[in-house]
C-alpha cells in the first residue's frame, strides 16, 4: 500500500486504522501521532484512539521525544512494547554474531562463536540453535517473540530459502524459516546479509536518510538499496546484486557465477587475499588483510586502494541513477582507511555534482553489529505482522 492510496483510502473502522498504523511504524516511515494522521489522512482523535489499541496489545510503545523547534514536543512511537524481543545471528563463513535484539534496535547479549557454514544447513543451524536457545532461556522465553537469522547468500524471503549460493554448499533450496520455526515455534526471518546489515544501520540512525544503498565489503561484497525507508527488493528480489558486475579490465578472472572479471573478483576480501598471495605476502584471510593494511604495508595498502576504486566505479553508476541521501559502508574492508578513501574519491570524481552534493558517505555506525539487528528487526516485523492481521481481523467495521 502506497502512502498516497493511504490518504485517499478512509479507514473503516478503529482495528483498520490501527492496521495500517502498525504498517507504518513498522516500515519507520511513521514515528509521531502527527505522522501517522498525516499519511493516512485521518483525525488525530481517530489516531488516537488506534494507537491507543496498538499500545494495549503490546505491538507498539510510544517514549521519548522527537527534537522540537518550538511547541509541544511530540512522543516517539516504535515497533513493540517494552519486553518484545527476537534472538538473532549473523551468519559468516566460520563464525556468527549471535545476541538478543530489543524491538527499538536495542542489542543485548551479544557475541561472536564458532560455525562452519561449509558443514552443511543441518548440522550449522544445529549447533546455532543451541546457542540461541541459552540466549532465550536467559532473557526469558516468555518474551520471545521471533528469531531472524543473518545469511552471506540469497534468500527467497517468499519460500524462506537459500538460493544457489555460491559460498554456503549444501544450502541451495533448504527450508531455513520453517526449520526455524519448527524449532522455536515462533515467526521467524531470513535475509540475506546486505539487506540485514541497510535495515540495522536505517534503525539505528532512526530514519535519518530514507533514500539510501547499502554495502557490505568482506569476505564477497553485497549491497542493498532503501527507498523511501523501505526496503527495495526489486522484481525477483535480487536488488541490490552488484557483485556480478564486470570490470573492464582485461584479466579474465574466474567468478563463481561463472563470467570473469566481476567485481567480486577484484575488489572483494577473498580477491585481496588472492592478489596479495600472487604478490608473495603471506595472507590466508580478509582479517590478515586488513591487518596488513592497518599497519601500512606497501603492496597492502596498494591492494585496497585498487579494490576501492573498483568498487567506487561500480556503485558511481548506481549512485548516479538512483540519487541516493547516503551511501553506508559496512563489513571488516569499511575498516580499512585506504579502501574507504578510494571509494569515496571514485564517488565525487565520477557522480555528477548535483548527485553527491548532499550525498552522505558514512562507514555503518553498528560496525560488525549492522547485520544482526537487521535480522532481529526483520523477525520482529514478522511477529508483528502477523499480530497486525489479526488486528485487521477483528476490525467490528464502521
Amino acid at each position: 500500500m502506497t502512502e498516497k492510496s493511504m490518504r485517499r483510502r478512509k479507514p473503516a473502522g478503529t482495528s483498520a486504522l490501527a492496521a495500517q498504523a502498525l504498517e507504518l511504524i513498522a516500515s519507520g516511515r511513521a514515528t509521531s501521532r502527527a505522522q501517522l494522521s498525516e499519511l493516512l489522512g485521518a483525525a488525530a482523535s481517530s489516531v488516537s484512539v488506534a494507537v491507543a489499541q496498538l499500545v494495549e496489545r503490546g505491538l507498539v510503545a510510544e517514549e521519548g521525544t522527537h527534537s522540537s523547534t518550538g511547541g509541544r514536543p511530540r512522543r516517539v512511537l516504535r515497533l513493540g512494547g517494552q519486553d518484545a524481543f527476537a534472538v538473532a545471528a549473523d551468519l559468516g563463513g566460520k563464525h556468527a554474531r549471535v545476541g538478543i535484539v530489543l524491538s527499538g534496535g536495542e542489542l543485548r547479549d551479544v557475541s561472536t562463536v564458532p560455525l562452519e557454514i561449509a558443514d552443511g544447513p543441518q548440522a550449522a543451524l544445529s549447533r546455532l540453535a543451541v546457542t540461541l536457545e541459552e540466549l532465550v532461556e536467559r532473557h526469558g522465553r516468555s518474551r520471545l517473540r521471533g528469531v531472524g537469522l543473518s545469511l552471506p547468500g540469497p534468500v527467497d524471503t517468499a519460500t524462506g530459502q537459500v538460493v544457489q549460493p555460491s559460498r554456503m554448499p549444501g544450502w541451495n533450496r533448504f527450508p531455513v524459516l520453517s526449520w526455524l520455526q519448527e524449532r522455536f515455534a515462533v515467526p521467524a526471518a531470513a535475509d540475506n546479509d546486505a539487506n540485514c546489515m541497510a535495515v540495522g544501520e536505517h534503525t539505528a540512525r532512526q530514519g535519518r536518510h530514507q533514500q539510501v544503498i547499502m554495502v557490505k565489503m568482506g569476505t564477497a561484497i553485497g549491497a542493498a538499496a532503501l527507498v523511501d525507508g523501505r526496503l527495495y527488493r526489486g522484481g525477483t528480489g535480487a536488488a541490490g546484486e552488484i557483485t556480478h558486475i564486470r570490470i573492464a579490465r582485461g584479466a579474465d578472472v574466474p567468478c563463481s557465477c561463472g563470467n570473469t572479471d566481476c567485481l567480486e573478483t577484484v575488489a572483494s576480501g577473498a580477491a585481496l587475499v588472492r592478489v596479495l598471495r600472487e604478490a608473495g605476502v603471506g595472507v590466508a584471510s580478509a582479517e590478515d588483510v586488513v591487518r596488513l593494511a592497518t599497519e601500512s604495508h606497501p603492496e597492502a595498502n596498494r591492494a585496497v586502494r585498487r579494490a576501492g576504486d573498483y568498487l567506487g566505479q561500480v556503485l558511481a553508476a548506481n549512485v548516479n541513477f538512483f540519487n541516493p541521501d547516503a551511501v553506508y559502508l559496512g563489513g571488516i574492508l569499511s575498516t580499512v582507511e585506504p579502501f574507504v578513501a578510494a571509494v569515496r574519491s571514485q564517488l565525487y570524481e565520477s557522480c555528477h555534482p548535483l548527485v553527491t552534493e548532499h550525498l552522505a558517505i558514512e562507514r555503518a555506525v553498528l560496525g560488525a553489529d549492522a547485520g544482526l539487528v537487521g535480522a532481529g528487526q526483520f523477525a520482529l516485523q514478522t511477529a508483528f505482522a502477523e499480530a497486525l492481521r489479526e488486528v485487521a481481523g477483528t476490525d467490528p467495521g464502521p
